[in-house]
């Protein structure tokens, strides 16, 4: 296993046991969902029942909150069909 750290720091050109930390995932609220994809809550809401949207994820009571990879991935798969058109 030390071996696989050693040649992957090599690799990147680091020293070796101080890798990078891999990206955070961040979490989007509501607002910040609706604000990047232009959507208001109800056809959000109706697009996820229908499987158009991605859920977001619980974090205690009734608190929800998107990743925003899951965001990002929803954008761009929206953009792309655009450009295939």
């Amino acid at each position: 296993m030390a071996l696989i750290v050693h040649m992957e720091a090599d690799m990147l050109d680091i020293e070796p046991n101080k890798l990078p930390d891999p990206p955070r995932a961040r979490l989007l609220r509501l607002s910040e969902v609706q604000h990047r994809v232009g959507l208001g809550r109800s056809t959000i809401y109706r697009w996820m029942e229908d499987g158009k949207f991605p859920k977001p994820h619980s974090i205690g009571g009734y608190s929800v909150r998107w990743l925003e990879s899951d965001i990002n991935g929803w954008i761009t798969s929206k953009t792309s069909l655009d450009a295939t058109s």
